[in-house]
């Protein structure tokens, strides 16, 4: 969730945390991060006499009785009625003990791995409540049912999507290259009944999960395609919007999305990228790619969208094509 953040050096840290605390400033929603030598704070208002940003941060459990409980916040995440623990959390069962006591979380679980495959899934370990792996997830007003273990998602890009969505219009063609369940797809889809989306996806059960969701969402202006997005976008034109969220490997997909677009779409291209290099070095890969594609590239942003791992990133670079 992005939100306005105090920028201070580490060795301030706590005092600073308790002043604004003090001054009812802190964002309690949102977990404090790390930024090399400084820390990133999360603020509800401005506060003078402090280094102002804007950042995107991880949600922290809103149930308090848990962090009282626990004494200290989990490194957790809620989809649906489950929560997901982090992998590397040495504390997960006395967490699952606690968090099975809310009524709203049906199952406890750990990852058990990192996202890995062609299809981008973890393993789980059940920790506490019922054994199961699907649910029903809410978002920006939208329902999504998926398997947490059969298909990849996280709740963590939110208010990405809805960044993505904002720069929609009714009437605007949509291809979303990697739409998994469809969180995408299904918000813009929803968002502009006037706009056709066209949503593509390799792994069948995220295809099978797509479908039920369009279902859920009543939704008539999503084309879905199941295969390689190689092959599933040849043939398709005049796109006002591509959405490559495959942040790995997107690189190799860039042909198709150039072929796809019209004269002055945007496409919306995500990468992970290390903290001394993070957008410089995949623009000139883009432009080289374009130059190839006998196609023109005109930057309109870059920004990180979350942290991914010690010293990379997830970002995006939002870019038109002439």
């Amino acid at each position: 969730m992005e939100s306005l953040c105090i920028i201070i050096p580490k060795k301030d840290g706590e005092k600073t945390r308790q002043k604004l605390i003090e001054l009812g400033a802190i964002d309690k929603n949102l977990k404090i991060k790390p930024d090399g030598e400084n820390l990133l704070i999360p603020i509800i208002r401005q506060v003078e006499g402090y280094d102002i940003g804007k950042e995107d941060f991880e949600i922290l459990i809103k149930d308090e009785s848990v962090v009282d409980a626990l004494g200290f916040t989990p490194a957790c995440e809620i989809v649906g009625d489950i929560a997901i623990i982090d992998q590397y959390e040495s504390d997960a069962q006395q967490i699952a003990d606690v968090m099975i006591r809310n009524k709203k979380i049906k199952t406890v679980v750990q990852a058990a791995s990192a996202v890995t495959g062609e299809y981008r899934i973890r393993e789980f370990t059940f920790l506490a409540g019922e054994k199961k792996t699907e649910t029903l997830y809410r978002e920006n007003g939208c329902r999504y049912l998926l398997d947490i273990s059969r298909v990849y998602f996280t709740p963590r890009l939110a208010t990405e999507r809805m960044r993505i969505a904002d720069q929609v219009k009714d009437g605007d063609r949509i291809v979303d290259m990697f739409a998994g369940v469809g969180p995408f797809s299904v918000l813009i889809a929803k968002k502009f009944p006037g706009a056709q989306v066209i949503a593509i996806d390799k792994n069948p059960d995220a295809i099978k999960y797509l479908r039920e969701n369009v279902r859920l969402n009543k939704l008539k202006n999503v084309e879905i395609r199941e295969g390689d997005a190689r092959e599933e976008i040849k043939g398709i034109s005049n796109a006002d919007h591509v959405i490559m969220n495959l942040p790995h490997s997107g690189l190799e997909f860039l042909e198709g999305a150039f072929g796809a677009i019209k004269k002055g779409g945007v496409i919306h291209f995500y990468a992970i990228a290390h903290e001394d290099e993070l957008f410089e070095g995949l623009l000139k890969e883009i432009e080289e790619r374009a130059r190839h594609a006998n196609v023109h590239v005109i930057l309109l942003n870059n920004r990180i969208v979350r942290p991914y791992a010690p010293y990379q990133y997830n970002i995006c670079i939002d870019f038109q094509v002439t």
